[in-house]
């Protein structure tokens, strides 16, 4: 077999030389194993080792994860912050109580000053001003205690949250429809899984925490100056409450633009880094790095110029609230010192005074960076639960039907289905397929081939008409009843980064060392495999860019003979392979169509005619059916196809 140039991705293969080309070994040595592009991982080190078992010792259970996927939506409230936090309501509110005790502590601070400097300072009392001292400093350390308390809780409660809202959207990601992943780059998805989560994340571990700390030291802090003196804080905060209330509703309009520009950008530069990265190898051959650069500059510039504006509107709102600030802290020294004068305020009263005021106005710079998490992470919200109301097109009814096992007759009702329904693919297609029977499907490019594997295996619903499986609507039967008695060997076969033993088994991962065994003889890799020390276990890289893309057909022709469908669906499983390698995989389809039915989706006319009848579609539909004897017979469009084919080949 040229292509195997001695092993896998060798000379006339994929990338990497040797056996098995880029495939990793795996089992070294003793203690030892292989990682990414064989970097080798020796275990924990011996002096480390005690300190990584009191570390394992001290984590506490999480317990068995109950995520259970389904492919109807779980019903529940829709995705806001507040859902995120009561998820555990006994963890929420014991940070809801630390948070209170925490805020009454950092404001006893002034009210003990006060009562050193007019009880003890002032009055020479030693005691008092000892026992304040003393206070003092017990409420600095019980503070220090609430705030670790809190941290603790609030952490839990991220955490908590974040897994949950990963596996959510992942869970959803799987749920929707091709049409979605056709429609949707890749980069705006990653953007919702990566930059949106993370960004949440930080609000909800520590932001929205210290949120309600500030806010709450505000109202606290307002109560008491009215406590003190009345009128002095309604002066004092009229002078400024009103100009930080003008300045914040400004804030807020102009960052919600400004905060959705930017995951908007954020999207556009990860799509565009996600699309150069998959196609290197175009890029490359083409020499299209200077072009992709000049495209990503201008990508990352966009990104640069959301951030400029964001960094703007927070440059002039930040400094503008210290000013005020000021102003209001110049107004009551004046307007303060002068009550103190007329011994209408003792001196430890204006100190706490302008103490609490100064705590006041604090919270008002902190709250301006937390507003701006709360922006970045509302605009990030209203993204995840844009894709979390992404309806699937292809849907699971209430109560779906399980298909029992099927024999494999398959038949097409007056089907009309288009990518676009202004533009149908398929017209009116009436097509019987019986238990069986193997199916050729030929014709132009965008006649419709591809399109009738995917409504067998509901990758799309039609338009209108149907399409049965043993009498069974395909859209009554459940996704997972129907699926599991169907295989699939696309043109370009995925391979996932992981072992052989795992791609082989994808579809089975239960089966047998024996039974992935069974498979790999079927499609003639056994040799191959055990030319590496890991066998099985070897690794493929991302994609199976560690083979050549005929051994990864052959791989996924194992992996859909381990998987035993009653129906198969070939989209050309042998297009990618030298003609010494079709002929051993098509004896291995043989045995792999034998008794079941299946639908070849035919580029190679010489695929065609090993099928039981041939269907011919062009753009206008199915426009003959029979054996290859019998279309040559008939001199029509399959006989031009075939010596067009016989001349050329």
């Amino acid at each position: 077999m040229s292509m195997f140039g001695g092993g896998f991705g060798g000379p006339g293969g994929g990338p990497g030389s040797g056996p098995m080309g880029g495939l990793s070994g795996v089992g070294a040595g003793r203690g030892t194993r292989r990682t990414g592009d064989t970097l080798p991982f020796a275990g924990v080190p011996d002096e480390l080792a005690a300190g990584v078992r009191r570390l394992e010792d001290a984590e506490p259970e999480h317990g068995v994860p109950e995520d259970r996927f389904g492919h109807r939506p779980p019903e529940g409230p829709a995705l806001s912050l507040l859902s995120l936090l009561t998820r555990r309501r006994g963890v929420f509110l014991a940070a809801c109580v630390t948070i209170l005790a925490e805020t009454l502590l950092l404001q006893a601070g002034p009210y003990l000053v006060q009562v050193g400097i007019d009880h003890g300072i002032v009055a020479r009392d030693l005691p008092v001003l000892l026992w304040s001292a003393g206070a003092f400093t017990a409420a600095v350390l019980a503070g220090w205690a609430t705030t670790t308390a809190r941290m603790r809780q609030t952490g839990a409660l991220a955490a908590d949250a974040m897994r949950h809202l990963r596996v959510r959207v992942f869970a959803h990601l799987q749920r929707l429809s091709m049409d979605y992943y056709t429609e949707e780059k890749a980069g705006v998805i990653m953007t919702r899984m990566s930059s949106d989560i993370e960004s949440l994340q930080q609000l909800l571990q520590e932001g929205l925490a210290q949120f309600a700390v500030q806010g709450l030291t505000m109202v606290v802090v307002t109560a008491v100056l009215f406590h003190y003196d009345a009128g002095l804080a309604a002066i004092t905060l009229l002078l400024v409450v009103p100009a930080l209330f003008a300045a914040s509703v400004w804030f807020r309009r102009a960052s919600d633009v400004g905060y959705a520009r930017q995951r908007d950008a954020i999207a556009a530069m990860f799509t565009d880094l996600a699309e150069s990265l998959h196609g290197v190898r175009v890029v490359t051959a083409h020499h299209r790095e200077d072009r992709n650069i000049a495209q990503h500059r201008t990508v990352v510039g966009r990104y640069r110029d959301a951030n400029d504006f964001t960094g703007h509107i927070s440059a002039i709102y930040g400094p503008g609230t210290s000013v005020i600030g000021l102003l209001g802290m110049a107004a009551l020294l004046l307007i303060g010192g002068r009550m103190v004068l007329r011994g209408q305020l003792s001196i430890g009263e204006l100190t706490a005074f302008v103490l609490y005021l100064n705590a006041f106005f604090a919270p008002v710079q902190q709250l301006v960076q937390l507003y701006t998490n709360y922006q970045q992470s509302r605009a990030a919200v209203a993204k995840l639960r844009t894709l979390l109301g992404q309806a699937p097109t292809v849907a699971e009814r209430a109560d779906p039907v399980e298909l029992p096992p099927v024999a494999g007759g398959i038949v097409f009702e007056k089907v009309v289905f288009g990518y676009d329904p202004a533009r149908p693919v398929l017209r009116g297609v009436d097509l019987r397929i019986e238990p069986g029977e193997t199916i050729a499907c030929v014709g132009p490019t965008g006649a419709g081939k591809s399109t009738l594997a995917k409504l067998v295996t509901r990758l799309h619903d039609p338009d209108s008409g149907r399409v049965l499986i043993d009498g069974h609507d395909l859209r009554d039967v459940s996704l997972v009843s129907l699926r599991r008695q169907i295989g699939v060997v696309p043109q370009e076969p995925f391979m996932f980064a992981g072992s052989i033993r795992d791609n082989v088994a994808f579809a089975r991962p239960g089966a047998s060392e024996a039974e992935i065994w069974a498979a790999i003889d079927a499609v003639g890799l056994r040799d191959l495999v055990e030319r590496t020390d890991a066998g099985l276990d070897a690794t493929l890289h991302e994609r199976g860019q560690s083979v050549s893309s005929g051994q990864r057909q052959l791989l996924a022709l194992a992996r859909a003979f381990l998987a035993q469908p009653r129906v198969v669906v070939l989209d050309e499983a042998t297009s990618n392979l030298d003609l010494r390698s079709e002929l051993r995989v098509e004896q291995a389809l043989d045995r792999l169509l034998e008794g079941r039915t299946a639908l070849l989706i035919a580029h190679r006319l010489s695929t065609a005619m090993r099928a039981d009848r041939i269907v011919v579609l062009d753009e206008s539909g199915v426009v003959e059916i029979g054996s290859h004897a019998e279309l040559l017979a008939a001199e029509g469009r399959y006989a031009d196809m075939f010596a067009t084919w016989s001349r050329h080949r």
